[in-house]
């Protein structure tokens, strides 16, 4: 056997190509969608129930978000405590969490005891009482919380950015008011749940070592015949925002260390042609820690400890955010120089050494993100929460592979225009 001489540095070989794997589809009896990821080797699989109505559904602050939250804070047969130590006794963990258009219950359980996990589950699913006991608690700490993240020049700054290219009235540009807590009972959480957390407002997707005793354990338990109230189905319905005409704002916060910056404008979302490959130019312009604004502003200038670029999308639209926290006196510094960078992307072609080093770091990433059974899910369940085609990862990839200089200076002098952004400082006057 060839001895291996440590001396010499391994080869570099390019990714050639890579299948995100795809989900075996089965329709229950009582036509809810199940998707199953067969993957891994350990006796664990996750379980996700994806309810439809989310932020964009409710019809006051919060309340999609409490709907979510209280599920298991008692049932008809289980009180919170009870429904608590269960799980913790079979090792099971149970995560609740909402979206702009979803509402999520994940279950992660031992295969041997997924039957009686997903019995409590089914229980905290199909008949929650959401009590005012309970509620009071879980309000009090959110309320708690608010108060904490209200201090927080990030916190501030990004409100007060989607407030100025949103509207206050979008549903990304209004925040929760502390008196929005107050508003919340359980009369207003049953009405979200009853309108919208029946079968036929939901999907599962069941990833792990999922065995056919699996799968019949999940029919048996959620898809035999109809549940819930209603037979509405949550649609999501652009709204146009309403933008401030104002370029910059400050927030002032006396005690502040340090002021938190953002910069934010409009992009596209997942379904224009442009997002791909404008995805890419993003990342070498402020996703990674090799990117253009780290080496320009934290390594060379030192002016912060990090800076950031990325992308959110909401129904219909698309923003890109700068972000960064520095000392008062180097703001208008930061500013400067992240047109600065802008325009050398909009004027210069990116070294072919450094775009190779963008591709190999997104290609990397889109390896460690699909690898395992519950990343694959989440990767599947971002596709259908967002209405994407079922080829999305492939052309993901593709772009990556095949993206030129000349096209990330094309989209560079497309949407990275100054004009179109708007700057919000929060923190301490200088």
């Amino acid at each position: 056997m060839p001895m291996l001489d440590r001396r010499k540095i391994p080869e570099i070989s390019a990714l050639q190509g890579m299948n995100v794997r795809v989900p075996e589809k089965y329709v229950l009896k009582n036509g809810i969608p199940l998707q199953v990821i067969q993957a891994g080797s350990q006796e664990v699989v996750r379980m996700d129930i994806l309810m439809g109505g989310g932020q964009w559904h409710q019809t006051q602050p919060l309340q999609a978000l409490f709907t979510n939250r209280m599920l298991r804070e008692g049932t008809q047969t289980m009180a919170s405590a009870q429904i608590a130590e269960k799980l913790d006794y079979y090792g099971a963990w149970l995560e609740l969490s909402s979206s702009v258009s979803h509402g999520f219950i994940t279950l992660y359980s031992l295969n041997k005891y997924f039957p009686k996990t997903l019995e409590i589950v089914s229980e905290v699913l199909k008949n929650p009482l959401f009590p005012d006991k309970e509620l009071d608690v879980v309000r009090e700490v959110n309320r708690r919380q608010f108060l904490v993240n209200q201090s927080k020049v990030e916190v501030i700054a990004r409100k007060r950015l989607n407030q100025l290219l949103f509207g206050e009235h979008h549903p990304f540009g209004y925040y929760v008011q502390l008196e929005d807590y107050d508003r919340i009972t359980s009369d207003v959480l049953r009405t979200f749940y009853h309108k919208y957390y029946h079968s036929g407002n939901c999907s599962i997707y069941v990833s792990g070592k999922v065995t056919e005793d699996i799968i019949r354990c999940v029919e048996d338990k959620l898809g035999t015949s109809a549940w819930g109230e209603s037979q509405e189905v949550a649609c999501l319905t652009r709204v146009e925002p309403t933008c401030l005409r104002q370029k910059r704002l400050f927030v002032e916060k006396e005690d502040a260390l340090q002021s938190a910056l953002k910069i934010g404008g409009f992009m596209v979302d997942q379904h224009h042609p442009d997002f791909l490959k404008l995805r890419i130019l993003v990342t070498l312009f402020g996703g990674y820690f090799g990117s253009r604004l780290m080496a320009n502003i934290r390594e060379d200038k030192g002016y912060t400890y990090g800076i950031g670029a990325g992308m959110a999308t909401c129904p219909g639209h698309g923003i890109m955010v700068i972000s960064t926290e520095a000392d008062n006196q180097y703001v208008e510094s930061i500013i400067t120089e992240v047109y600065h960078e802008m325009d050398r992307l909009k004027e210069e072609l990116v070294p072919l050494e450094e775009l190779e080093m963008v591709k190999n770091y997104m290609m990397g990433d889109w390896c460690r993100s699909y690898e395992g059974p519950f990343s694959l899910a989440d990767a599947w369940i971002y596709v259908e929460t967002s209405k994407l085609d079922k080829d999305f990862y492939t052309r993901s990839l593709e772009a990556i592979q095949t993206i030129s200089r000349e096209e990330i200076r094309t989209l560079a002098q497309k949407y990275f225009i100054k004009e179109n952004f708007v700057e919000v400082i929060a923190g301490k006057k200088i």
